[in-house]
């Protein structure tokens, strides 16, 4: 497990787990229908919804070590690094937002959840990627690094 562990996508999918699962806990009343759900079907929801956020992360952070040249560039990471992890994100969140809500009519939001023009995405899972990503990097590098390594980070 040692090796694993150290692995840049494993601090990746774990924490964004972790975060992600509680966002879709929390923003489950500006989604229709799914505050009346039962509560085991709304878990598989939440957690199937948080592995799709995983997936996002992680071809976001592949997006980003592709054009850094290296899967270790969330140790010190440059705000143009930064941008493009937060912005493939945003994009995939967009796209599949608008194909669940308006194509494919998986989900709906209530009428509780903002809409951001100009495709109508809903305020809260824009905020997830602007919220999210960042202590993502934060405690995946603090994982390898440790806390008096990050000064230290290469």
């Amino acid at each position: 497990m040692g090796k694993i562990s150290r692995l840049p996508e494993f601090g990746i999918a774990v924490f964004s787990f972790l975060l992600h699962f509680v966002w879709e806990f929390l923003q489950v009343p500006t989604y229709a229908g799914m505050a009346e759900l039962n509560h085991w079907d709304g878990v598989k929801v939440c957690t199937s919804a948080t592995f799709g956020d995983v997936g996002f992360a992680l071809i976001a952070f592949w997006t980003t070590s592709a054009l850094a040249r290296s899967r270790h560039w969330y140790l010190r990471p440059k705000t143009a690094q930064l941008l493009v992890f937060l912005g493939v994100g945003i994009m995939l969140t967009v796209g599949f937002e608008y194909y669940y809500t308006n194509v494919s009519l998986r989900w709906t939001y209530s009428e509780l959840m903002p809409l951001v023009p100009p495709f109508g995405t809903g305020l809260s899972p824009l905020l997830q990627w602007l919220a999210i990503p960042p202590l993502v990097v934060w405690l995946a590098r603090r994982h390898v690094c440790g806390e008096k390594g990050l000064e230290r980070a290469p």
